[in-house]
């Protein structure tokens, strides 16, 4: 085997060992008396499978590749197994390389989804309330939990804007965890359609935003509460009995950074900060990696481009049934089985775009050539399509 292969994949060795180590702490009953310590190893164990099992696979089909060559000095037979083997070599490289590709680090968190109305009044509101539903419905379908930690309802039925955490049940597989697929949502979303409140049968476009954050832990983020601000105030719009009677709302202002978060959703002024104080910590979480992002800005835009969650994104266009994402040129003409949460085209795209972005991105740093990347990964960048759109 080559010295310059194997110090392609030093970082693989490393982790082999990480992963030897850590199966050998699992295997400690002592481990498990400390549930925090023990999930927290058995989610990086998770995390480190797929990387050894490609690895192996890779180090197995080197070994045969070099097992053929020796055997074909001496008996010509052997040689037209080459090429063969030689392909399956170069692609099991490209699988591993692929997998160590550097991992978004909140690959593994649970998500607080918030949607806004934008500009178009009501038909934006009721537009609003057409996005939440579908990524509630994407939830289910994926096994996921919701919660609905605040709403402002709009007087047709639709959404101001409305917050939903969405948490995986239990320890979600590598790549399959909330913010893992939904991370390429955030973004603005337009429609096109004839709204309820048109008596003419014109078709109008509005919008509404999409904001997907990483849920943070307590230990996530340093919060001082002296930093601060609590305003109550008494809760507005449609609601129960204890909506304008009681100041129950609770408005949190962050001096530091100016961010600003309100709740009115929960009856008691206790529950209103408690759920202030989660999308807080997940707007904190946010702003911090999107100040180191911006630091590493000019290098990525210096490369190949990668998905950018922070642009319009995607047009849901009634009269055609069509949606388009402007991103990776995806469209599907089935809009209303995407509306009631078959996302999962869409959101694979996406992912897969975005992975081989960074895969070139990669290579190209390592000088490593490209040959196999659309036959082997099965993804190419710029151009996704479903149901011949």
């Amino acid at each position: 085997m080559a010295k310059e292969v194997t110090e392609r994949f030093t970082t693989a060795l490393e982790m082999l060992a990480e992963h030897a180590e850590i199966e050998t702490s699992l295997a400690d009953p002592g481990v498990h008396n400390d549930p925090n310590r023990a999930r927290q190893l058995s989610k990086r164990y998770s995390q480190l499978g797929p990387i050894v099992a490609g690895y192996r696979a890779w180090h197995a089909a080197e070994d045969d590749l070099t097992a053929a060559r020796e055997l074909a000095v001496e008996d010509q037979s052997f040689a037209s197994e080459l090429p063969a083997l030689e392909e399956f070599a170069a692609a099991a490289a490209t699988k591993l390389e692929e997998l160590l590709l550097p991992r978004d680090v909140n690959d593994d968190r649970d998500v607080i989804i918030e949607v806004k109305a934008g500009a178009g009044g009501d038909e934006s509101a009721l537009f609003a309330g057409d996005l939440l539903r579908m990524y509630m419905r994407y939830a289910e379908r994926q096994g996921w939990k919701t919660e609905l930690i605040d709403a402002t309802e709009s007087d047709l039925g639709g959404y101001k804007d409305v917050s939903v955490a969405v948490k995986a049940k239990g320890v979600a597989e590598p790549g399959r965890a909330p913010f893992a697929r939904l991370k390429f949502e955030g973004g603005v979303h337009r429609v096109q359609r004839v709204p309820e409140t048109e008596s003419a049968g014109r078709i109008h476009t509005s919008a509404a935003g999409v904001l997907i954050l990483p849920e943070a832990d307590e230990v996530d983020v340093e919060l001082n509460m002296n930093d601060v601000r609590v305003d109550v105030y008494r809760s507005s719009g449609p609601g129960g009995q204890s909506v304008n009677t009681t100041d129950s709302a609770v408005r949190l202002t962050h001096v530091p950074t100016g961010i600003v978060v309100s709740c009115q959703n929960e009856k008691s002024q206790l529950q209103n900060k408690e759920s202030a104080l989660r999308i807080l910590r997940a707007r904190l979480l946010s702003a911090a990696q999107e100040a180191q992002d911006e630091l590493d800005a000019a290098q990525r835009k210096s490369q190949v481009r990668t998905v950018d969650r922070s642009e319009r994104i995607r047009t849901y266009n009634y009269p055609e049934n069509r949606l388009s994402d402007h991103r990776i040129n995806f469209k599907s003409n089935n809009l209303e089985s995407v509306l009631d949460g078959d996302l999962e085209p869409v959101i694979q795209a996406l992912i897969d775009a975005d992975k081989a972005a960074r895969f070139i991105m990669n290579c190209s740093q390592k000088n490593i050539p490209l040959v196999f990347l659309h036959d082997v990964t099965g993804f190419m960048v710029g151009s996704k399509s479903e149901n011949g759109g």
